[in-house]
């Protein structure tokens, strides 16, 4: 991608976030933004992901020249149960553990955006209910050898064979995924960043 061809930059690596945005024709370069996503002693899993996002779009922004002026996007995931926070699982008996813990459960899913320019960030929050079938022990086994856990919030991929799990969804499904277009669609719009223009190049 060349370097006038984007819209705007994307802070993240996650190759989910970009194939969301891809079907949705917006033109973007990655930057990089990394920042700590420990959660702090009592903050609440709405303020957590809006932190986190923040974060990330005031970071990338900041790895961007002074005088380019499109925006930075970013985004959080946070799989929470019973109040706790689920992140990307440390190891097979912390996946198995998460595993435990939303088998045959509801639990929520919230992601927040958030797009920086010009010293201004503009936030938008999806929040979804997933509710995950009984899942035995053999099939957790199976799904954390197939490697796909690993790098994904509360240890499983919507887009994925994580699907297989997935009884009920209330809410945004590419929210669970990890970009809610909708929302995005808001922050983008309120930028001026056309989403349909390109709707023939796709």
């Amino acid at each position: 991608m060349t370097e006038t061809s984007h819209q705007l930059y994307l802070a993240s690596r996650s190759p989910r976030r970009g194939e969301l945005l891809n079907q949705i024709g917006v033109r973007f370069a990655q930057v990089e933004a990394d920042v700590d996503e420990t959660p702090g002693p009592g903050e609440s899993p709405e303020d957590y992901v809006r932190r986190i996002a923040i974060e990330k779009a005031r970071t990338g922004r900041s790895a961007v020249p002074t005088e380019d002026l499109r925006p930075v996007l970013a985004a959080d995931t946070a799989v929470i149960v019973d109040g706790e926070i689920l992140g990307k699982p440390l190891d097979r008996p912390d996946f198995l553990r998460m595993m435990a813990r939303l088998s045959g459960r509801t639990h929520q899913v919230l992601t927040g955006v958030a797009l920086a320019r010009a010293g201004e960030v503009w936030y938008e929050l999806s929040t979804s209910r997933v509710g995950f079938r009984v899942i035995d022990e053999r099939e957790q086994r199976a799904y954390w050898a197939s490697g796909e856990p690993c790098d994904k919030a509360g240890g499983y991929g919507i887009q994925g064979l994580g699907a297989l799990f997935v009884a009920d969804l209330q809410g945004s499904y590419s929210g669970v995924m990890g970009l809610p277009l909708y929302e995005t669609g808001c922050l983008l719009h309120r930028a001026g960043i056309a989403l349909l223009a390109n709707a023939d190049a796709l």
